[in-house]
């Protein structure tokens, strides 16, 4: 058993029978009132994320669990592929395990949370930002950038990101895979 004061990005908790992920939290001590933890929590099985607020204190049970490195080989429809990097053995997973996977790029190495109890695969966890070639993207217009200009680009993965209006086709970015966000141009 864990209490609130284990609360960190990443935990596993049971809750409402169920696994869940927590991906946000906040203390928040009140000048008046005991102090609690605000937290958003996405369910392992289904996807879906819920916001809940602990007490101080509150026990929550925690789920031990294992990390290892898994490659992303290839998906199939919603189904994606991984292999473990030390073993070899192969892994299929649903897209809504996945945090990110719009900008997940074949080769990539991914963290996957395994359960101990059960050995079920619970989440994947992104590399912190990752480095992908722009394949689509409108050309920037000149006197346009007196503001924070951006313009949607679409990735060689498929998803979309906003970028600088200076960022054309064929450039590598980094994107932060947690908001999904453009970080940086990469010169080679």
């Amino acid at each position: 058993m864990a209490s609130t004061s284990d609360i960190r990005n990443g935990l596993c908790i049971k809750y409402n029978h169920d696994i869940y992920k927590i991906i946000e939290f906040l203390h928040v001590k009140p000048g008046k009132g005991p102090a609690f933890v605000r937290t958003k929590l996405k369910s392992v099985t289904t996807g879906k994320v819920v916001d809940n607020t602990f007490s101080a204190g509150h026990k929550i049970e925690d789920v031990r669990v294992e990390t290892h490195k898994f490659q992303y080989l290839y998906a199939e429809g919603d189904t994606y592929h991984f292999m473990n990097t030390e073993d070899y053995n192969q892994i299929t997973l649903e897209k809504s395990s996945l945090d990110a996977p719009g900008l997940l790029k074949e080769g990539e190495v991914v963290t996957v949370i395994i359960n101990s109890e059960d050995q079920m695969p619970l989440s994947v966890e992104m590399p912190a930002s990752v480095i992908l070639e722009v394949t689509a993207t409108e050309p920037g217009v000149k006197g346009n950038t007196a503001t924070n200009a951006t313009k949607p680009a679409t990735v060689e993965t498929g998803a979309e990101v906003m970028v600088p209006l200076f960022i054309n086709e064929g450039d590598k970015i980094k994107v932060e895979t947690e908001k999904g966000t453009y970080k940086e141009r990469i010169k080679e």
